[in-house]
């Protein structure tokens, strides 16, 4: 198959962008630092290899045909690419990823997610993120198996160090109408036994682990937690669900606080976990210190709720 090579080259077109941007060839010269003599020798042998035309003097300013509009739209978009490419080769040349992927355990709030990502993005240099949202053992797994650079996990697995990140509290809640509520007393765990409970399959497929209290008779499982929080805001059964996802629902009421003797309450402390923190690039490391700053910010937001 022949190969074609453009007869237009990348840089006639930036300089064309030039004029029409700066509205005129004298002030093209000026930001391009060359000579008026070479941008318009540039754009002369552009016009010869086009059969359409591009650019039109109106006195001393440079117009667009509508041709040239069209073209000059598509070049503007392979100019901003042809730049990034050269961005990213400095970038690889320092050893900076293209990618980073991070798996974060379902019950780690959103929000403080967003939060990382979003102070994450202006250090990124355009570094992807490969968000894998798992729960209980396949967090872990995807740091055995060599699919995750980050991982955020309630238990790093054997052989892997990880530091603390934040506290996780877990509340049993339903649906106020629920039959739990109307006891109208302190609850126990033989009162739940008889009632449907809500648990998140651990999407591990070698390690499955359980988390909580299970022994209620009518158990259901789901894959998702927002499957478990719709169900049980929908009056199907119980859950203990992470506090952070439910805020809204038990501000709103449409989910409440059972009054557990004891267990209503429990805690998952999660970890931030490096597959090989000596290895890790700078786009790795940057993604785990916002990280930290996040949920340093969120620990303290916390410490403060709780002492006013």
């Amino acid at each position: 198959m022949t190969q074609r090579i453009p007869r237009i080259s990348l840089e006639q077109w930036a300089i064309l962008q030039a004029v029409v941007d700066e509205g005129s060839y004298a002030r093209a010269a000026e930001a391009l630092n060359r000579s008026q003599s070479s941008i318009s020798y540039a754009l002369k042998g552009m016009q010869e290899q086009l059969p359409v035309e591009v650019l039109t003097m109106q006195g001393r300013k440079a117009t667009l045909s509508p041709a040239g509009e069209t073209l000059l739209r598509q070049a503007r978009a392979l100019i901003d690419d042809a730049l990034s490419l050269e961005y990213l080769a400095s970038n690889l040349a320092e050893g900076w990823e293209t990618e980073v992927r991070l798996a974060v355990d379902a019950i780690f709030p959103t929000a403080l997610l967003s939060q990382a990502l979003a102070d994450f993005v202006p250090e990124s240099r355009a570094s992807r993120v490969q968000l894998i949202e798992s729960v209980l053992s396949g967090t872990q797994e995807t740091l055995l198996n060599g699919e995750a650079d980050l991982v955020i996990t309630h238990r790093p697995p054997p052989g892997f160090l990880g530091q603390p990140l934040l506290d996780v509290t877990f509340l049993a809640v339903a649906h106020p109408e629920h039959p739990l509520h109307k006891l109208e007393r302190e609850l126990t765990h033989h009162d739940l036994r008889a009632h449907r409970q809500f648990v998140v399959r651990d999407s591990g497929l070698k390690r499955r682990q359980d988390a909580g209290w299970l022994d209620a008779e009518q158990r259901w499982t789901v894959s998702q937690l927002s499957t478990s929080i719709q169900f049980a805001t929908d009056g199907l059964g119980f859950a203990w669900l992470p506090y952070e996802h439910i805020r809204g629902e038990l501000e709103t009421g449409t989910l409440k606080r059972l009054p557990l003797m004891e267990g209503g309450q429990r805690q998952e402390t999660l970890f931030l976990v490096h597959a090989d923190r000596n290895a890790s690039g700078p786009a790795t490391q940057a993604l785990a210190a916002a990280l930290q700053a996040a949920g340093w910010r969120w620990r303290n937001a916390i410490s403060s709720c709780r002492t006013t």
